[in-house]
């Protein structure tokens, strides 16, 4: 089937690693998370938009230095040239997903912890999920 067809809500809550790429269209990607409790995704800033959905835990999403609370069902949307951060402020793991637009890791790619994203220097290389 061309496409991504799935029940996000379970992959979202059966996932356990940092980072896992889900599906890559040319122009947007489909990634899910889990931030263990105190981890943080780090400082960013893209030249692409991203959204994030947040499904289970509680945290804070920082853009351009202002902090909001974030909880189950919560959406950030954070426009291309913006730094931002993801916080899981609280004692169980936040999980979320994320679309990239356009895409912004290699397809496929699997991150279990923050450090193992943080050593690999992976960029989207323009191979998508159906190539």
């Amino acid at each position: 089937m061309k496409g991504f067809v799935q029940n996000i809500e379970d992959i979202v809550d059966k996932n356990k690693d940092f980072r896992r790429v889900l599906y890559t269209a040319g122009n947007v990607q489909l990634v899910v998370m889990s931030l263990n409790p105190r981890e943080e995704i780090g400082i960013e800033l893209h030249e692409l938009d991203q959204f994030f959905r947040v499904e289970e835990g509680t945290g804070e999403a920082l853009l351009e230095g202002v902090r909001t609370v974030i909880s189950a069902g919560f959406a950030v949307l954070v426009p291309a040239g913006t730094q931002h951060n993801i916080i899981n402020t609280g004692n169980v793991p936040l999980k979320l997903y994320t679309l990239y637009a356009p895409p912004n890791h290699r397809d496929g790619v699997i991150h279990h912890t923050r450090a193992d994203a943080e050593k690999d220097d992976e960029h989207f290389d323009g191979k998508t999920t159906e190539q």
